[in-house]
């Protein structure tokens, strides 16, 4: 197996918590060598319907790595944070 993805459907509620958000986030992807691949708006749908106007890509070394990182004390804390500051749907994917 090679990498393991989060991608993140996002639609802002409110911009400065999801600003404090991201800004916190990369620290709990540090100890499960992971790292933001990109952040992104959506320029167009180019079929199909997309609800949400944001997105993000982390890129992690697999599958438990994701696993272990959404578990973690440290993002769990933040989880309510961004409840607040977002709508947000999280998928994992392996390559």
């Amino acid at each position: 197996m090679g990498n393991a993805y989060i991608v993140g459907n996002i639609t802002i509620k409110d911009p400065a918590k999801w600003a404090e958000y991201c800004r916190q986030v990369p620290g709990t992807l540090a100890p499960w060598g992971a790292e933001l691949f990109f952040r992104g708006k959506r320029a167009a749908v180019l079929a199909g319907e997309s609800p949400h106007s944001d997105i993000v890509v982390i890129r992690f070394p697999d599958i438990a790595a994701v696993s272990a990182w959404h578990a973690s004390t440290g993002y769990q804390a933040l989880i309510p944070l961004r409840q607040e500051a977002a709508d947000v749907v999280l998928l994992s994917y392996e390559t």
